[in-house]
């Protein structure tokens, strides 16, 4: 294991919390202010690390526009350039002292629908500034000792209607239109967020327009008319309730137009199921097993 920088942009390192495709991200001071951070450092490797600087660089343009608190505040973005080129890039990020969803399940079935209310409110805040998510799953969700939701990671996050280039999602999550790089909308997020409730009150993941090839590892774009959608989630747990069973099936309808119309009202329907159930024991388990 490499040893721990002594120092990253002037922040004395204090520990090493995460390591991403191409970045690493730390626990740091600042020096004069003693504030403490986390610092996400990509550098330079090679042409194809371009994009993983590019995507620091959009996370900030997004990041410092937004202001919630089911969001981990974005600070600032400190550079180091040779010539004309950035080699380095370090953000400086609220610390959160939290586990993922994928860590961290829900205790009962009404603080999941709380939990959830809390990242579709924060989603809902990025929509209303412009701005969409696109890549939300389980680990991009952490949840204090305090059950707060923070969303993480914005690295894939664009402006409303934006057009990408290339596929950017993740497999089991990804909407049809990222998959077929139509124009990403506020409707995206409702998609990704229904497929990662669907991940973490079923513990699979659903069908989606980005499928793996017969070699297992390649993957294509098929047609949404090729998917089927996942059977509702009250009927594969005991203990799941109708209303949210129900919601989350709306959210991953295949067109958007078909899908609940905007973050506000998934957060205001999950609002109702969390007061409705209050603190009720999950008590789920897979249909038919006693």
């Amino acid at each position: 294991m490499a040893p721990l920088p002594i120092e990253i942009f002037g922040h004395r390192v204090i520990a090493k919390i995460g390591t991403g495709a191409a970045s690493q991200v730390f626990v740091v001071q600042d020096m004069k202010t003693k504030q403490v951070w986390a610092l996400k450092q990509v550098v330079l490797a090679g042409e194809k690390s371009d994009r993983f600087i590019e995507q620091v660089e959009q996370e900030y343009a997004i990041g410092s526009k937004l202001d919630h608190v089911n969001i981990r505040a974005i600070h600032k973005i400190l550079r180091t350039k040779k010539l004309f080129t950035t080699t380095e890039v370090g953000l400086l990020m609220e610390l959160v002292d939290a586990e993922t969803l994928d860590d961290q399940h829900p205790e009962s079935v009404g603080m999941a629908a709380n939990l959830f209310a809390q990242v579709a409110r924060g989603l809902e805040h990025m929509n209303e500034r412009g701005f969409v998510h696109a890549d939300m799953k389980p680990i991009n969700v952490m949840v204090t000792g305090e059950k707060q939701v923070k969303i993480i990671d914005l690295g894939q996050a664009c402006a409303v209607n934006e057009v990408k280039k290339r596929i950017q999602g993740t497999l089991g999550y990804i909407a049809p239109e990222q998959a077929h790089l139509q124009a990403i909308t506020a409707q995206t997020d409702v998609y990704n967020f229904g497929a990662m409730v669907y991940r973490v009150l079923a513990g699979e993941i659903i069908p989606t327009a980005l499928q793996i090839g017969a070699d297992g590892v390649s993957m294509s774009a098929v047609t949404p008319s090729m998917v089927k959608l996942p059977t509702p989630l009250s009927k594969k747990r005991v203990g799941i309730p109708d209303e949210l069973s129900d919601l989350v099936q709306e959210c991953i309808q295949l067109k958007p137009q078909d899908r609940v119309q905007g973050m506000g009202q998934v957060a205001e329907r999950l609002e109702m199921i969390s007061s409705a159930l209050g603190d009720t024991h999950m008590g789920m388990r897979a249909v038919g097993a006693k």
